[in-house]
């Protein structure tokens, strides 16, 4: 039995799929006479290079040229049917370059060029595949014949990978014409499939003929290949189950899951769902493949557009969560997994991997919109404008949640509202009578700050500095406060009259820990966007008080 793919392949240049700029071209050059004497077929495997190749050397040596289409091979003849089953061919011939790559393989390949066809009118094709194989000797070996070939013969050389032919003998590729082959897409392979299905009387459903496709990544061969495969598998219907398991596919209720605990923020579930797809010997690298799909299909929806290739459960699977899954949180999802892709490639441990990826995923914190926390907050009627901001940035800046808890809009009446401290000269009695408050003010808006006060006193209070000792002897907690030095000083200014200055003191008394005056620094894009945001903040109290509020980071 005669497999599917070399059964339905093309016996013609409108036959061809996908490529109808290529089979346009050499079908008029057939019939006008102007063939070159060598062409480059380049592109993706699967896509019909060397279909091309032979339906070209068909309509050269055609024994009814002219009765039909003009260029066209009529695909019956004795002469076509023998190019088509690749019999042996006096005129027609196939080379392998994996295996004649070399110099002498060439230097036979130039002797046989030579000899004249065997008939009036006819051509001698010879047929290179894998040409990216030859190596550079052979390549100069050919040059010559290349640069003046002999009549009336055609030279086809077809390759996966034309850039290793530009590297190693670039002088060819001004003598050749070149034709790129496209990628064929999901849709042109399953009407094809469709075709083949009608045509040998099977039956199967359209979900299992978009797995084909989608498995087959835009190669024609492959899909006709797989289909056969699943159809030699079992008896009765193609379905979806079957493909699935002929090919080890993730069922999309894996996806679905994954979509769930990444929307619920719920990394718990991280560790079953890896659990039952090693249980079920899935492959993790192609679960990992999948998963950036399905969250760019989730994105693409989002954006308005339309994802194609998926099967009717994605399809639901996209209806639900992408209202459930904003475009900022997509892309960067996305950004994270493109920043993990190398480790997942190259770890020795996938499985844990996977698990740091999809844990990173639920655990990553969520995006908000500025006008939903005002709102929120009870600072902005909802559907109103963002209020003027001066030279503030001209899209609305975006709040992102930094607490990996705490809900990203809680309503108006959960937002703790602290009395404002109470203002007043700054005194050593009165500020060592107020720092248990200044510990718990620092504690609600910065946990690792408050944490950091627990262990230290107020030392001394002089001309505008406020000394603070540090209770033990940890080198951590020293460098943890002198990095939050100026939140500190934020934070005690609140409850004096004017600004004070932080100096940090060790548990032993000794030696100030003040930074001395930074020295000037270029300003970079990173300090200039600082500026830009600390502006903005300043010009708009409601934006101020929404930011120290819920205890977020300001982005542009």
């Amino acid at each position: 039995m005669i497999a599917l793919a070399r059964k339905y392949r093309p016996k013609k240049f409108a036959d061809l799929i996908v490529q109808e700029h290529i089979a346009a071209a050499l079908r008029g050059a057939v019939a006008g006479g102007r063939v070159a004497h060598g062409y480059l077929f380049a592109g993706p495997r699967g896509v019909g290079k060397t279909t091309a190749a032979r339906i070209l050397a068909m309509a050269l040596n055609c024994e009814r040229r002219g009765s039909g289409t003009a260029g066209e091979p009529c695909g019956e003849c004795d002469s076509c049917t023998r190019v088509w089953t690749g019999a042996v061919n006096l005129d027609v011939v196939e080379l392998d370059a994996a295996s004649n790559r070399g110099v002498d393989d060439a230097r036979d390949l130039r002797e046989r060029a030579m000899y004249a066809a065997s008939g009036e009118g006819r051509h001698k094709v010879y047929i290179v595949d894998e040409a990216h194989m030859l190596t550079r000797e052979a390549w100069n070996a050919l040059l010559k014949i290349l640069e003046e070939p002999p009549p009336r013969v055609v030279f086809v050389f077809a390759t996966t990978e034309p850039q290793k032919i530009a590297q190693t003998a670039a002088p060819i590729l001004s003598r050749l014409q070149r034709f790129d082959f496209r990628r064929i897409g999901p849709h042109a392979i399953v009407d094809r499939l469709r075709h083949v299905v009608s045509a040998e009387g099977l039956s199967a459903d359209d979900e299992a003929l978009h797995l084909i496709a989608k498995s087959a990544d835009g190669g024609m061969r492959d899909g006709l290949s797989i289909l056969d495969q699943v159809v030699s598998f079992g008896e009765g219907p193609v379905t979806a189950a079957r493909v699935r398991e002929v090919l080890g596919l993730i069922s999309d209720d894996v996806y679905g899951e994954l979509l769930r605990l990444v929307s619920e923020r719920d990394p718990k579930a991280v560790f079953p769902l890896v659990e039952r797809l090693v249980d079920a010997g899935a492959d993790l690298g192609e679960f990992v493949a999948g998963a950036g799909e399905i969250v760019r299909a989730v994105l693409l929806a989002n954006l308005g557009g339309k994802p194609e290739g998926l099967t009717e459960p994605m399809q639901e699977l996209l209806g639900k969560y992408r209202s459930l899954l904003p475009a900022p949180d997509l892309v960067r999802l996305l950004a994270v997994l493109t920043e993990l892709e190398p480790q997942l490639r190259s770890s020795g441990n996938a499985r844990l991997a996977v698990e740091l990826l999809l844990l990173r995923w639920a655990m990553m914190s969520r995006t908000v919109e500025i006008g939903q926390v005002l709102e929120a907050l009870g600072m902005r009627q909802p559907g109103s404008g963002m209020r003027d901001a001066g030279s503030g940035p001209a899209t609305p800046p975006v709040l992102r949640d930094t607490s990996s808890g705490a809900p990203a809009t809680p309503p108006a009446s959960r937002i703790p509202h602290p009395d404002p401290p109470e203002k007043g000269p700054l005194t050593l009695d009165r500020l060592r009578a107020l720092w248990p408050r200044i510990v718990d003010d620092a504690r609600t808006k910065s946990p690792m700050l408050g944490a950091l006060l627990q262990v230290t006193e107020v030392a001394a209070v002089d001309a505008g500095a406020v000394t603070i000792r540090l209770l033990d002897t940890n080198a951590v907690h020293a460098e943890g406060l002198e990095r939050q030095r100026e939140a500190l000083s934020q934070l005690v200014t609140r409850y004096l009259t004017g600004p004070v200055r932080i100096k940090l003191e060790g548990a032993e008394g000794g030696g100030s820990r003040e930074r001395s005056a930074p020295r000037p620094t270029r300003l970079t894009e990173e300090g200039a966007r600082a500026e830009r945001l600390k502006t903005l903040r300043a010009q708009d109290p409601s934006l101020n008080a929404a930011v120290d509020a819920l205890d977020l980071e300001l982005l542009e």
